[in-house]
C-alpha cells in the first residue's frame, strides 16, 4: 500500500474514531480527568517541596544531580500512572461499546480500579527507564540527545499496544512491551495516516480559536479572548486524546478479533498489514 493510500485510511479511521466519540461524548471525561488529576498532585507535590523549604523556589537548583534524578523519577511514576490510568478507562469503555454494551465513565473508571497494580508496576517500569535515558542524555551531549531521540521513538512505536496489553493479557509490564512489540511486527503498518488526520484537525481547530480569540480580544474584552482561547486549547487537547485513544482500541481489538459494525474493518485491515 502507498503513502497515500495509508494517508487516506488514516483519515477514514480518525473520522470513524470520531464517530464513536461523538456516540459516547462522556468518553471526554477522561482524558479531563486525567489533566485535572496530574495538575493537582504535581501541583501539591510542588508546594509542599517548596514550603517544606520556607517557599524557596530556587532549592530545586541548590539540589545534587542524583536528588534531581529522584524528584524526576517521582514525576514520571506519576505522570505515567495517571496516563495509563484514564486511558486504561477509556479504552474499556471503547470496548464496551464494540461489544455492543452500555458505555459509562463508572465502568471505565472501575475497571482501571481493578488493575492498579499492574498500572503502578508499569509506570515504576516506565519511569526507570525514563530515568536511564535522561542520565544518556546528560552524560551524552549532543550525541546523547541523538540517541535518545531515536530511543524514544523506537520505544513510542513498541509501547504502542502497551495499555490494552496491560489491561486484558494478563502480563508484568516486561511482557506487555514484548507482546506490544510483536503485535507491530506481525501486523506491521502505520499510524501515521490517523495520527496525522487527527493533528491535522487539531491544529486547524487551534487555528480558528486563535483567529476567534484575537478577535473577541480586539472587539470585545482581552480577557474574555484570553478565556475562549484556554478552554478551546483544553478542548481540543481533550478531543485529540480521546481520539487517539479509541483508535489504538479499534486497532487492536480487530488485531484480536473482537471488531463488529461499528468499525469498517478492510480499513483496520489494509492499515496493519502482515508483512511479505
Amino acid at each position: 500500500m502507498g503513502f497515500l493510500s495509508r494517508i487516506t485510511n488514516g483519515w477514514e479511521i480518525a473520522k470513524t474514531s470520531f464517530t464513536v466519540l461523538n456516540a459516547n461524548k462522556e468518553l471526554l471525561i477522561f482524558p479531563v480527568l486525567s489533566g485535572i488529576s496530574m495538575l493537582l498532585i504535581i501541583g501539591s507535590f510542588v508546594a509542599t517541596a517548596i514550603g517544606g523549604t520556607g517557599w524557596n523556589a530556587d532549592v530545586f537548583e541548590q539540589m545534587s544531580r542524583g536528588e534531581q534524578y529522584l524528584i524526576l523519577f517521582g514525576f514520571y511514576i506519576v505522570n505515567y500512572f495517571i496516563v495509563v490510568f484514564f486511558n486504561m478507562g477509556l479504552m474499556h469503555c471503547v470496548k464496551l461499546y464494540f461489544d455492543g454494551e452500555e458505555v459509562s465513565v463508572a465502568k471505565g473508571l472501575r475497571f482501571s480500579v481493578s488493575r492498579l497494580r499492574i498500572i503502578l508496576l508499569w509506570a515504576l517500569f516506565s519511569a526507570t527507564v525514563g530515568v536511564a535515558l535522561k542520565i544518556l542524555q546528560d552524560n551524552l551531549g549532543w550525541i546523547g540527545k541523538i540517541l535518545i531521540s531515536l530511543i524514544g521513538f523506537v520505544w513510542s512505536m513498541a509501547t504502542f499496544f502497551a495499555v490494552p496489553v496491560l489491561a486484558y493479557e494478563n502480563v508484568g509490564p516486561i511482557e506487555a512491551l514484548q507482546r506490544s512489540a510483536n503485535m507491530m511486527k506481525e501486523k506491521w503498518g502505520e499510524s501515521i495516516g490517523a495520527n496525522f488526520s487527527i493533528g491535522l484537525v487539531s491544529f486547524a481547530g487551534m487555528i480558528l480559536i486563535g483567529v476567534a480569540a484575537l478577535a473577541i480580544t480586539a472587539f470585545i474584552n482581552e480577557g474574555v479572548g484570553i478565556a475562549i482561547f484556554a478552554l478551546g486549547f483544553l478542548a481540543i487537547i481533550a478531543v485529540s486524546s480521546a481520539l487517539h485513544s479509541i483508535f489504538i482500541s479499534a486497532v487492536y481489538n480487530q488485531m484480536k478479533g473482537n471488531m463488529n459494525v461499528h468499525f469498517d474493518r478492510s480499513l483496520l485491515d489494509n492499515l496493519f498489514q502482515e508483512k511479505s
